[in-house]
């Protein structure tokens, strides 16, 4: 015998539907009222805690960074940002560092040049100030760019704000890249070998890379600029490395100063030594031998005269200074 439709399965779903309309209710109810004084308990339980945690969350993700401006180029300067900071650059080149720069006027006004400089500090602060003074002394010219190692664009922050105020990841292809399109480039050769001298070999200039500036300068047929600089290494003085920690967490090295880490993040600060910055005649692109590209020795003998410019300019600006003071 046929049995009729069950009934009870049907009048289950309807009632589970309701309950579950009933508790839509109530919650919509509850959030209309997420706005009144949280003076009780049922304000507490009524108060939107995700989505305060949420936006909490994404405060502090954005702490320490700014909304950029529309005006940034292909690699991160921020003409705003530099807008800004200039107030503190000059007090830095003016008053804290109180730097002599010389030699300037040497160099042309038309077409990029590359800079070469020694390395001179734990921080970028000596490609900083060139660029700076550069830029001071041919306003109308391009700001140019100074390469940064890689371990330095790796750290917590450090990246957003060099490459605002002018820092470039340093590899030949961003160097090439900046060249030919008139953009003048501020290198250092030593890489990092010089970064973490120790205090005892201040000023000693390590050996040049593999014919990387050369190579450079003659595939882009732009000047080599030598710069001597003087006084960051007194600002960050490395009295010697530990090797243990940084592995801990995955630096090259943890330096040990005067300051740090017995201060602590302020240890980080530099001092206010006394800063020299010469810069010397041009190698003009006629100078260099195109065939030196295919020959090794000569080669490295141009890079050891390069090396060899800086270190002059280096010994006489120490000549010149009374004091790491001033």
């Amino acid at each position: 015998m046929a049995q009729g439709p069950d009934t009870g399965e049907d009048d289950g779903l309807e009632v589970l539907h309701l309950a579950l309309s009933d508790l839509r209710r109530k919650i919509r109810s509850r959030s209309s009222t997420r706005s009144e004084p949280l003076g009780s308990s049922e304000g507490l339980v009524d108060f939107d805690w995700q989505s305060a945690f949420d936006e909490l969350r994404r405060r502090f993700g954005a702490l320490g960074m700014v909304e950029r401006s529309a005006e940034v180029d292909e690699f991160g300067m921020d003409d705003a940002s530099l807008e800004r900071s200039r107030v503190l650059l000059d007090f830095l080149m003016d008053r804290y560092w109180r730097t002599t720069v010389s030699g300037l006027d040497t160099v042309g006004s038309g077409g990029p040049n590359l800079f070469v400089a020694n390395r001179s500090g734990l921080l970028p602060y000596d490609g900083l100030m060139l660029c700076h003074a550069i830029e001071r002394w041919h306003p109308t010219r391009d700001r140019p760019r100074f390469l940064v190692a890689d371990w330095l664009m790796a750290l917590p922050f450090a990246q957003p704000y060099l490459s605002r105020l002018g820092g470039v990841r340093a590899c030949r292809e961003n160097a090439d890249r900046l060249l030919r399109t008139g953009h003048s480039v501020i290198a250092f050769p030593e890489g990092m070998t010089a970064a973490t001298k120790i205090f005892a070999e201040r000023y000693r200039l390590k050996r040049f890379g593999r014919g990387g500036v050369i190579r450079a300068a003659v595939e882009n047929r732009v000047p080599i600029v030598p710069v001597g600089i003087v006084g960051a290494e007194e600002a960050q003085p490395i009295l010697f490395k530990a090797d243990l920690p940084a592995r801990e967490i995955g630096l090259p090295f943890v330096p040990v100063t005067p300051t740090f880490p017995l201060l602590g993040p302020l240890g980080l600060l530099p001092l206010p030594t006394k800063w020299i910055i010469r810069v010397g005649e041009a190698i003009l692109p006629d100078d260099l031998d195109p065939g030196a590209l295919d020959d090794e020795l000569l080669l490295s003998r141009l890079t050891e005269e390069v090396r060899e410019r800086i270190q002059e300019l280096v010994s006489e600006a120490l000549r010149h200074r009374a004091s790491a003071w001033g």
